[in-house]
C-alpha cells in the first residue's frame, strides 16, 4: 500500500479557540452590521478571514526573535534580511516597510502620478487603493480563461498580451510606469502566472520600454504551481523557479505576512538605483530609517528565516495538500469553486451558489455571513463590495466574478477543521434556494469601503 501523505511537522504548541451557538452567532453578526471584519475574533470558530499574519511560525523563526538586532540603522537583522532577499530574488537594494500595502505606498509615491495607467492582472484591493487615490488608474489584463470556475487551466493568473498590448498603443510610455505582475493572482483565484507567460510579458513590454513590477505577497505559492503544472520546469528547485521570475523585473513589492511566514512586515526590493534613492526618502517620510522601515530588527530576524523555509517544497507541498483537501471535498458535494484549486485559499462561486440573491444585494457577503451564522467560520467577499466604486462615475462595479474566499492561514489549522468547514458550506448549499435577499449598504467610506461598511438585511 502506498504511504499517505503527511505533514513535514509536528505540533509543539497549542492555541485553544471557543465555540459558540447559532443563535449567539446571529446576534453578534447584526451587531457587527452585517460586516465580518467588525467581529470579535472571540467571536469566531475557525477563522478563514486572510491568511495575512495569521499563520503560524517555526521553532527556527521564535529562536531568530530572540536574535534581533534592534539598532536604529544598520543592523545585523536588516543585514541578514537583505541577503536572505538577494539570494531568492537577485534584487540588490532593499527597504523593509511595516506590512505589504505600505510597501505599495512607498514605491507608488515615487513611481505613480495623476492620470497614469498601471496594467496588470486583477490587481487587488489595497493595490488599487493606492492607484486610485493618486488618481491614476489600474487596468486590468489577465486572460478570460480566469473568470470562468468551471475551466480547468493551469495558469488563471496570466497577462493577456493583446489586451496589454492595447493598453501600451493607448498610452504613452510616459504614462505608464511600470506594469505590475501578480503572483500569484488574488482576485482571480489565488491562481499562478507561468514562467512561459512572465518572460511574454517582459519581451512585450521591453518593445515599449515599460518595466515589470512584481506584487509577490505569495511568490513561493506561483513557484509550487510552476513547478508542478508547467512543463520543464518539474525538476527544478523552488528557490530556481524564484530566481528566474524576478530576473524579469526590476522589482518587488512584498506583504511578507504571507509566503515570508511573519505577523507582520513587508519590504520593497529593487535592481534600480534611482527608483531605490527616491522611494528611500519617502521610506523615511512614512515608515521609517531605510535599514528598518517599520520593522523591528527580531520581526526582519524571523522574516529572513520565514522566506527561506518558504522556498522549500516539502512546506509548500504540505501547505497545497491542506487546501486541496478542502477544494476536493466541496467538488465532490457540487459546491462551485474557482477551479483548478489555487494556492492559499478557496474561492467559491456565490453567483452560482446563491443564484437566488439578486447581485445588487451582494451575494458572496451573503454567503459569508450564511457560513458564519452557519459555523462560526469567518471568510471574506472578494467580490462589488470589494471592488468598490468607480472613482469618477461613483456607481458600483461589477466585477466578472463574486466570490466568498477562504484564506487557510499557514501551518494553523489541521485537516479535522478543514472537513468542519466543508460540512458547513454542504449544510448551506442544501438550503441554497431559501436564500433569496442579501444585504444592502447602510454607511460607506469613499475607498477600501470593505473594511469598514455597514450593511443590513434586505427586505
Amino acid at each position: 500500500m502506498k504511504l499517505p501523505y503527511a505533514e513535514p511537522y509536528r505540533i509543539k504548541m497549542v492555541e485553544p479557540i471557543g465555540q459558540s451557538t447559532p443563535e449567539e452567532r446571529e446576534q453578534w453578526i447584526k451587531e457587527a452590521d452585517y460586516n465580518l471584519f467588525n467581529l470579535s475574533s472571540s467571536k469566531v470558530f475557525i477563522d478563514l478571514l486572510t491568511d495575512s499574519g495569521t499563520g503560524a511560525m517555526s521553532d527556527k523563526q521564535w529562536a531568530a526573535l530572540m536574535r534581533g538586532d534592534e539598532s536604529y540603522a544598520g543592523a545585523r537583522s536588516f543585514e541578514e534580511l537583505k541577503q536572505t532577499v538577494y539570494n531568492i530574488t537577485g534584487y540588490q537594494y532593499l527597504l523593509p516597510t511595516h506590512q505589504g500595502r505600505a510597501a505599495e505606498n512607498v514605491l507608488f509615491s515615487a513611481m505613480v502620478k495623476e492620470g497614469d495607467v498601471i496594467p496588470g492582472n486583477s490587481h487587488f484591493d489595497t493595490t488599487k487603493g493606492h492607484i486610485e487615490f493618486r488618481k491614476a488608474h489600474a487596468i486590468d489584463c489577465t486572460i478570460d480563461e480566469a473568470f470562468d470556475t468551471e475551466l480547468e487551466h493551469p495558469f488563471k493568473g496570466n497577462i493577456d498580451l493583446v489586451k496589454l498590448e492595447e493598453v501600451y498603443k493607448k498610452y504613452t510610455k510616459e504614462k505608464i510606469p511600470f506594469c505590475l505582475v501578480t503572483i500569484t493572482c488574488n482576485s482571480s483565484g489565488g491562481q499562478p502566472v507561468s514562467i512561459e507567460n512572465v518572460k511574454a510579458v517582459k519581451e512585450l513590454s521591453d518593445r515599449y520600454g515599460i518595466p515589470l513590477i512584481f506584487d509577490s505577497a505569495r511568490f513561493a505559492e506561483n513557484a509550487y504551481f510552476i513547478k508542478k503544472r508547467e512543463k520543464g520546469q518539474e525538476h527544478r528547485s523552488i528557490k530556481e523557479i524564484c530566481k528566474e521570475i524576478f530576473s524579469y523585473g526590476i522589482g518587488m513589492t512584498m506583504s511578507s505576512k504571507k509566503d515570508g511566514l511573519v505577523n507582520i512586515g513587508g519590504f520593497i526590493a529593487l535592481n534600480n538605483e534611482e527608483i531605490f534613492r527616491t522611494a528611500s526618502n519617502f521610506t523615511i517620510i512614512y515608515e521609517g530609517f531605510i535599514t528598518y522601515g517599520g520593522m523591528a530588527g527580531r520581526d526582519m530576524a524571523a522574516l529572513a528565516v520565514g522566506l527561506d523555509e518558504a522556498t522549500e517544497f516539502d512546506y509548500l507541498e504540505s501547505r497545497i495538500t491542506q487546501i486541496e483537501y478542502l477544494g476536493n471535498l466541496l467538488i465532490e458535494w457540487g459546491i462551485p469553486i474557482q477551479r483548478p484549486i489555487g494556492g492559499h485559499a478557496i474561492f467559491i462561486d456565490a453567483l452560482k451558489f446563491l443564484p437566488n440573491v439578486p447581485r445588487e444585494e451582494f451575494p458572496a457577503q451573503t454567503l459569508g455571513i450564511e457560513l458564519y451564522k452557519e459555523a462560526g467560520v469567518r471568510g471574506v467577499e472578494i467580490g462589488t463590495i470589494l471592488a468598490d466604486r468607480d472613482p469618477e462615475t461613483r456607481e458600483n462595479r461589477y466585477p466578472k466574478m463574486e466570490l466568498l474566499r477562504l484564506a487557510i492561514p499557514r501551518r494553523t489549522y489541521t485537516n479535522n477543521h478543514m472537513y468542519y468547514v466543508a460540512v458547513a458550506l454542504k449544510n448551506i448549499f442544501e438550503r441554497r434556494n431559501e436564500i433569496t435577499k442579501g444585504y444592502n449598504i447602510t454607511w460607506e467610506s469613499p475607498i477600501l469601503r470593505h473594511f469598514t461598511v455597514k450593511l443590513e438585511a434586505a427586505k
